[in-house]
């Protein structure tokens, strides 16, 4: 089923990734090169303040399929992946984080799972990082929002932070736009009817930079949003619609 897709679009957010990104991209053509004969990559630059902009320069010479765009301040991840999305000639979209923990080789077989569980509705697969390649207290952390997340949402999903995703264009533009969104979308897609799915995905060291995302601080916000979702998620109805075909009266 991965030969019937014509187009699959690659979105990374970056935000001072320049000792990061150009290894990234080169794996990304490794990893799908041997299954997709058309894809692209977007690199969406949010705000970034170091080298990043003449790094993607230079290696949009070598890489046809690299498309480029920034923000002239940063917005955030959320707003850096929306970018991407809106952007994107595919339907269906990946998305990885800019840091290169997440493993691209991961994208074909999420991608063949999306396309396989069609008919059933599923429109997005998302990464569960075994292995995790991070700082205990990240990783505790990270364990607890989860918890938390899972408890009041109900989503099913035990790592909605791992950047890599795997879901169709037209589902994503349909969600509600908000600052971290990125947190919360499994429970977005199933809000409005569609279905999630989680597969393990592998996840490597951080090589070049730090962490833009503050451990306590992310926490404490992603509370608060969690209780904004909760909201919309009780204010929203997903509406299914049958067309009628003589058959609703026995």
């Amino acid at each position: 089923m991965v030969d019937m897709i014509k187009l699959i679009s690659i979105v990374i957010p970056i935000h001072n990734e320049s000792g990061n990104i150009i290894k990234l991209i080169q794996d990304i053509k490794k990893a799908l090169h041997p299954f997709f004969e058309n894809y692209e990559i977007l690199v969406v630059d949010d705000g970034s303040n170091d080298q990043s902009s003449d790094v993607l320069a230079n290696e949009k010479k070598r890489t046809p399929e690299l498309r480029i765009f920034r923000h002239k301040s940063c917005y955030g991840q959320s707003s850096a992946i929306l970018t991407g999305v809106r952007f994107a000639r595919g339907n269906i979209i990946a998305t990885l984080d800019g840091d290169g923990q997440n493993n691209p080789t991961d994208i074909p077989k999420m991608v063949k799972l999306l396309l396989e569980n069609h008919s059933e509705n599923y429109q997005m697969i998302v990464g569960q990082r075994k292995k995790r390649q991070d700082s205990y207290l990240r990783r505790v952390s990270s364990i607890i929002a989860n918890k938390i997340r899972q408890f009041i949402l109900h989503d099913h999903i035990s790592d909605t932070g791992c950047g890599l995703k795997v879901f169709y264009k037209d589902a994503f533009l349909k969600l509600p736009c908000f600052d971290h969104m990125h947190r919360f979308l499994p429970a977005l897609i199933q809000n409005q009817g569609g279905k999630t799915l989680s597969v393990q995905v592998d996840h490597r060291p951080r090589v070049c930079g730090l962490s833009h995302y503050g451990t306590l601080g992310r926490l404490s916000v992603g509370i608060v949003d969690l209780f904004g979702v909760l909201w919309l998620k009780k204010r929203s109805k997903a509406i299914i619609v049958e067309e009628y075909k003589g058959n609703y009266v026995k």
